[in-house]
């Protein structure tokens, strides 16, 4: 084949190959996984503003899961991106325990199961 000046096309090398796009914030070792499966990945590092945005997303797309599956590996994965919004925000993981106890003593737990339907004004 030739392109419109007449030369000759280069071969394009994706041809033939299968690309499916994630564009998501993942485990340190998962690139490391999927050139072991003998696909080759494409990643960038974060800047700290994107890193916090996609913590965020991440964060409701493992809770999104949890709440589908209810499987423990989901939550989980749910407390390790808390545990990075910890560490990338400089929020230390007892305090926000402590911020967590507080707000039980002053507005509960769920131990009782409820659910509000409606409050008539």
């Amino acid at each position: 084949m030739t392109d419109d000046s007449g030369e000759p096309e280069a071969a394009d090398p994706t041809v033939g190959e299968r690309t499916t796009e994630y564009d998501k914030l993942v485990r340190d070792h998962v690139p490391e996984i999927v050139r072991e499966t003998g696909a080759e990945p494409e990643t960038h590092v974060a800047d700290d503003a994107e890193f916090q945005h996609r913590l965020g997303e991440k964060l409701v797309e493992e809770a999104r899961e949890y709440a589908e599956s209810r499987d423990p590996e989901e939550l989980a994965d749910v407390l390790a991106v808390v545990g990075a919004i910890c560490r990338a925000s400089d929020v230390d993981r007892e305090e926000l325990q402590e911020i967590g106890r507080e707000k039980a003593r002053e507005r509960g737990t769920f131990a009782e199961q409820l659910v509000l339907e409606r409050v008539r004004e």
